[in-house]
């Protein structure tokens, strides 16, 4: 299990930089923190399964805070982009899909590791 979470937690993390990068290229003059943001997070994400695939004890509780950091942000960011594109910015639409699809994507690999972790803890150990 610890190495199938880990591969997701990194396959989660190159789609965060691929998200990011479709983000800056579709509106380059305002869009350079897509680009840093899905880097950086992106980076952490794969640093944190990669982690996990060695088994590093702390590394699902860093992944955790990742992710449900990420959900707050994206709900956060997505629902402006939604407002801002019904009320006729036509520019926003593919901001909007981009950041409500990152995430869901949060939301489903939050909700994997919290199912990992909460499983392990019954146990009385996590692992990652």
């Amino acid at each position: 299990m610890k190495a199938n979470l880990g591969k997701a937690m990194m396959a989660y993390g190159l789609f965060l930089i691929a998200s990011g990068a479709a983000g800056f290229l579709s509106n380059p003059e305002k869009a350079a923190t897509a680009l840093m943001s899905g880097s950086t997070f992106g980076g952490l994400s794969i640093l944190w399964g990669w982690l996990m695939s060695r088994g590093v004890s702390w590394s699902p509780w860093a992944a955790i805070a990742t992710t449900t950091l990420l959900v707050i942000v994206f709900v956060w960011r997505a629902s402006v982009s939604w407002m801002a594109f019904s009320d006729g910015a036509s520019e926003k639409l593919t901001a909007a899909i981009l950041i409500t699809l990152m995430g869901a994507a949060s939301l489903a690999m939050s909700a994997a590791l919290f199912r990992n972790v909460l499983r392990h803890q019954t146990r009385g150990q996590v692992r990652p």
